[in-house]
């Protein structure tokens, strides 16, 4: 399988935590979107992929209540934890793939994604995602996405990916999702080079 746990596995095993393409010291975009989409302290918020991502850490600094982050790979996870410390214990931490994943009931008001979904090559995996979310997400929340945009790589990590435009985003997700905005971001990576991220949020009308 292409988001088998074994090659993410070897990623983040065989590299340091910021000579990944995605990393960035402070998921700037991301924080600021998710500030003004949940101001609330106490909103539910997860993660996907957030693996060695920095987010959760700014997150906690801004007094976040209830977030959770989850990763398809164990030693992700477990890097993070280190790095927080004790403050570990004030985030929910699920491995597996997000693809299959049973949060056991959970909901949130807010979903947030920067670097996953493009992987998602299969249409019956996007369709599996797709669903999760519908079922995860509170009626009235909202989805944050960052995917490669039209002018992103065709490849990262050794593996294609699907690059966005907000209308081909937004069709994944389909009728119960109501488009609110998106933009166009350079990530600059620690390889010296640009990569376009669509970012795209909508709110969950079931």
């Amino acid at each position: 399988m292409i988001h088998s746990a074994d090659h993410w596995e070897n990623v983040y095993r065989s590299k340091n935590f910021d000579a990944v393409s995605w990393y960035a010291p402070h998921l700037g975009d991301s924080l600021r979107l998710i500030e003004q989409l949940c101001p609330d302290k106490t909103a539910a918020i997860v993660d996907v992929g957030g693996g060695e991502s920095t987010l959760v850490d700014d997150l906690l600094h801004r007094h976040y209540l209830d977030l959770s982050v989850l990763d398809i790979s164990a030693a992700a996870i477990d890097f993070t934890k280190r790095r927080l410390g004790a403050k570990a214990q004030q985030v929910n931490w699920h491995v597996g793939d997000i693809t299959r994943y049973n949060f056991g009931g959970k909901k949130f008001d807010l979903w947030h994604d920067r670097a996953v979904f493009h992987f998602l090559t299969d249409p019956a995996a996007r369709q599996a995602y797709v669903e999760l979310v519908r079922g995860s997400v509170k009626p009235g929340g909202y989805v944050l996405m960052a995917t490669f945009g039209p002018n992103g790589p065709l490849q990262c990590s050794g593996l294609d990916v699907v690059r966005y435009d907000d209308a081909k985003l937004h069709h994944e997700f389909g009728d119960g999702f109501q488009l609110m905005g998106s933009e166009l971001n350079d990530h600059h990576t620690p390889m010296d080079t640009d990569q376009q991220f669509l970012y795209c949020w909508c709110r969950v009308n079931h």
